[in-house]
């Protein structure tokens, strides 16, 4: 894939496997540290500011595939220069996944999308992408939060949903959601912004029920549709997504199909990416895949104004968030239940 930079992770895998664990502890503490060179955003992590910040280990539980077992191990470590603040997040998952629901054409010419037959609506665990999830109360608004974490916020066992629902239970609380998608967003080196409000489940208002993406003023992502049975875009180098080709397609690479370049069993991006512009994508990342784990650097200003997003505006305060991962799964993420509480190295 174009976008991962490969590393040697021997050492990575180990220090997965040896990070302290807040096993015995009612929350996670985990500590800023100061940097005095902020870190670069390529998803390599060799930057000096990692070998010194605190390193915290994350057990994540109750997730959709992650080998058949639903769960896995991570560590998460942060750390601030200026008026930037800066996470990475690292977690063990045996495949990288971004066969995202392409396109294949058929022996007899035609294309379908390709689907997971168990999917009920929007539960898909076959034809995804990896994500990952941090989610921040804003304004300690959320109550229990701190002591329950995200799980205040999550509903299973609701009618129309095959997995549930997330929102929150007062019109005043609110959380910031920074979704890490490895097709969608991950190529193009951010991370899509959405919030997390009191809305409940509608099925022709609120499909996400609470869940909501920050405002936008361009851009975005948007599904390729069929026009005459065949898809309305390629990539411009006219590869197939499984033979040189990527599962996503770049809105500046989009051009006219021309269905004479692919054989039957080629796959082509049925999702066209762009970079938004506004609140939606004020968050940078840098990530990738290697020897079965996933490395995820990202940064945001401590200070967006933003009524969407938590702001860290006060460095002498705490403040609670959550961590989620997703393996090739729509909405079942594995979760660290303890919630982490982060506080600023002064």
């Amino acid at each position: 894939m174009k976008y991962l930079t490969l590393i040697t992770s021997t050492a990575l895998v180990m220090g997965l496997l040896t990070a302290v664990s807040g096993a015995q502890a009612k929350n996670l503490p985990i500590t800023a540290a100061k940097a005095d060179a902020a870190p670069t955003l390529d998803g390599i992590a060799d930057d000096a500011v990692w070998a010194s910040a605190q390193k915290v280990g994350l057990e994540f539980v109750k997730g959709g595939n992650f080998d058949g077992t639903g769960t896995t191990t991570g560590t998460v470590q942060v750390a601030y220069k200026g008026d930037t603040v800066y996470f990475l997040l690292q977690y063990k998952d045996a495949t990288m996944n971004v066969q995202r629901s392409p396109y294949q054409k058929q022996a007899d010419g035609s294309w379908i999308k390709l689907k997971d037959d168990a999917d009920k609506g929007g539960d898909n665990n076959k034809y995804y992408e990896d994500k990952a999830s941090f989610i921040f109360d804003i304004g300690e608004s959320i109550f229990g939060f701190n002591k329950r974490g995200c799980q205040m916020n999550c509903h299973s066992g609701e009618p129309g949903k095959p997995y549930g629902n997330k929102y929150t239970e007062e019109d005043s609380e609110t959380a910031d959601i920074w979704h890490i998608k490895t097709v969608r967003s991950g190529p193009l080196g951010y991370v899509d912004d959405q919030y997390l409000n009191s809305d409940r489940y509608d099925k022709k208002t609120t499909k996400s029920a609470g869940r909501h993406s920050d405002p936008k003023d361009s851009g975005g992502y948007k599904n390729i549709g069929l026009v005459n049975g065949q898809p309305e875009f390629m990539d411009k180098s006219g590869k197939a997504a499984n033979n040189g080709g990527t599962y996503w397609l770049k809105a500046e690479n989009a051009v006219a199909f021309d269905n004479s370049k692919f054989k039957a069993g080629d796959e082509v991006s049925s999702i066209k990416i762009q970079k938004p512009t506004g609140d939606r994508a004020d968050i940078s990342l840098g990530l990738n895949w290697k020897d079965g784990v996933w490395t995820m650097e990202i940064s945001r200003k401590l200070v967006t104004g933003s009524k969407y997003d938590v702001q860290f505006d006060d460095l002498a305060k705490e403040y609670g968030f959550g961590v989620a991962v997703f393996d090739n799964a729509q909405v079942r993420h594995a979760f660290e239940e303890k919630p982490l509480i982060l506080s600023f190295e002064k």
